[in-house]
């Protein structure tokens, strides 16, 4: 984990290294602001930020018996949430790192063995904007939506399948209708259809076919 941390200034090292240890002593609202921010500037870091989320709500639940940290979080992915699309029209690259952050959380923190159910719908709705035609036109936003896809696609299926077949619907829509997608969008699109057609998984050949393709 202190990968992971040296992305902090040292104040936050020290907030994270306490709410390890006694996290009764942490301010849980300014540490997950600062996990949040630090989140929405750095692509690499926000793919694996829901690690270490999970790994201070255990500390905090095995420790201080209690969930402020979780509570917190949740409350400040509601505000980016809400904000998304002025974040978007703002910055392509922080609308893709704040999906990609909501994903991470959803993808490790659990509640009595079971997703985060109150992110399902925000998670749905950030893809299907990532779905629409104009985000297809964008490299980005479309290695955003098939990497999240990969992700939690079969999580989110799970929780509500008839929003999932809407889904890829429209991506289906888009690889078949939309004449003027780049070569490499096709290819993404069409992988990721068959992944999901394939029960979430591809054949070692269909993996050897796309993944070569990718490289090339």
């Amino acid at each position: 984990m202190d990968s992971a941390w040296t992305a902090f200034d040292s104040e936050t090292q020290t907030m994270l290294q306490t709410a390890m240890n006694d996290p009764k002593r942490v301010d849980m609202d300014k540490l997950s602001n600062a996990i949040v921010e630090q989140s929405l500037k750095d692509l690499a870091f926000c793919k694996d930020a829901g690690r270490l989320c999970y790994t201070v709500v255990q500390a905090e639940a095995r420790k201080a018996a209690s969930s402020v940290f979780r509570r917190k979080l949740l409350n400040r992915l509601q505000q980016e949430f809400t904000a998304r699309v002025e974040i978007r029209n703002r910055s392509v690259e922080e609308w893709v790192c704040v999906v990609t952050f909501i994903c991470s959380v959803f993808d490790y923190i659990k509640v009595n063995d079971a997703p985060v159910v109150a992110l399902v719908d925000p998670i749905y709705d950030c893809l299907f904007r990532l779905a629409q035609p104009d985000a297809l036109m964008n490299e980005e936003e479309v290695d955003c939506l098939v990497l999240q896809l990969h992700r939690v696609g079969e999580q989110l299926e799970q929780a509500n399948s008839q929003r999932m077949n809407q889904l890829f619907y429209l991506l289906r829509d888009g690889f078949l209708l939309q004449q003027d997608l780049g070569s490499m969008t096709r290819l993404l699109l069409l992988e990721i259809l068959e992944f999901r057609a394939s029960g979430w998984t591809l054949t070692e050949t269909a993996h050897k076919y796309y993944y070569s393709e990718v490289a090339d």
